[in-house]
């Protein structure tokens, strides 16, 4: 009797993996055309989720849910080759810095210096600039498996590149579990004072990437009192504006179609839709925050995203011209996708009241969010 018991303890010690399904598998997307390899590490678990990574612009390439049914749909916007992300840089699914969203004019002053980006968005800086983060390639550092799998990417950006002072080391860790919680982390070490502010551009249509109806009738909630009004530029003018009696007031479940064309919104007017930041706090905290709750009615499927971050920007997709082929081959067009940045506030260099963007030697920069996925199941 005890070799039997002792026989089915190893018997179960050996099938025990199989209740930790997350893996982490390395394969090749392709070749920059200067010949780099171009990593991809795809993450699974085993509830039928799998979030593929690729390393330029360590940029979160695909993410296959089921939905209500168990059907198997790719809900993030993006390429299926090097050379279209290359063709058509819009920051789909990637890490973008070294300081995300918008400075105005490019320009701003730390610690008594005046420095200048690139400008790439009409008047003003984005992204980081013309050569931000988003089109890099990163260095894979780190692949596991287990109860958690991950991906670990590096990226070294030089001092005085795109005009940002000092040398940044940029660490992004993907990582999915069997809760179906899928965390992306950037953290960030400098030689000398600069700005930073590192978030995610993933493009989110839960209905699946080209579908026929696009995004607009997904269901959201933020919950914000205020949000962050803008100029014509798309930089925040400085007033924290009340949600209330706005097209802008998702503290209770609203799909985004019922007023993102409410052209009696100059805000909505200017963005030609949502591109604006909510004030979710007014600081970065050590833990996370609910920042979002998405859902696509038809499908189930749906997120709650939390952050560390006092800011989300939310972006519903109006800059897609419908000129651009994505993975199934669709036009993405106006629309077709949501996006949410957790970060600080956009021109933060430029606005003392908004906190403070400067991290110094000696300190990490960290933006952690979770998009805890639902399948409607």
């Amino acid at each position: 009797m005890k070799r039997l018991a002792l026989a089915a303890c190893a018997a179960a010690m050996m099938t025990a993996p199989a209740a930790y399904a997350a893996d982490a598998k390395r394969s090749s997307f392709g070749a920059m055309p200067d010949g780099r390899d171009v990593p991809a590490v795809t993450l699974t678990n085993g509830k039928g989720v799998s979030a593929r990574v690729i390393a330029y612009g360590a940029a979160l390439q695909s993410l296959l849910m089921p939905d209500r049914k168990g059907q198997v749909a790719d809900v993030q916007l993006g390429h299926a080759t090097v050379a279209e992300y290359i063709a058509n840089p819009n920051f789909f699914g990637a890490s973008v810095g070294r300081f995300a969203n918008r400075i105005a004019a490019g320009r701003y002053t730390l610690d008594g210096k005046s420095y200048s980006a690139p400008l790439n968005d009409g008047p003003n800086t984005l992204h980081g600039g013309p050569q931000g983060f988003d089109k890099a390639v990163w260095a894979v550092t780190s692949v596991k498996s287990g109860p958690t799998a991950s991906v670990t990417m590096r990226h070294v950006s030089r001092d005085g590149e795109m005009g940002y002072p000092g040398t940044l080391t940029v660490d992004a860790t993907y990582s999915l579990d069997e809760q179906n919680n899928l965390t992306i982390e950037y953290r960030a070490t400098t030689d000398k004072p600069t700005i930073v502010n590192i978030t995610n551009h993933a493009y989110w249509n839960l209905a699946g990437e080209g579908s026929p109806g696009g995004a607009m009738g997904h269901v959201l909630t933020i919950p914000a009192d205020t949000f962050l009004p803008t100029d014509k530029t798309a930089i925040p003018t400085g007033m924290f504006q009340p949600v209330a009696g706005t097209p802008f007031d998702f503290r209770t479940p609203r799909a985004v179609a019922d007023r993102v064309r409410d052209a009696s919104s100059p805000q909505i007017v200017f963005g030609k839709g949502y591109d604006h930041n909510w004030v979710v706090g007014r600081a970065v905290t050590p833990d996370q925050h609910l920042m979002a709750r998405v859902s696509d009615p038809v499908s189930g499927r749906g997120f709650e995203l939390w952050s560390n971050q006092p800011g989300l920007q939310f972006y519903s997709g109006n800059f897609l011209t419908g000129t651009i082929p994505g993975k199934s081959g669709r036009l993405y067009r106006q629309g077709d996708a949501v996006v949410f940045e957790p970060q600080i506030f956009p021109d933060t260099p430029n606005r003392p009241d908004f906190g403070s963007a400067r991290l110094a030697p000696g300190q990490t920069y960290r933006n952690v969010m979770t998009y805890r996925l639902t399948t409607g199941g």
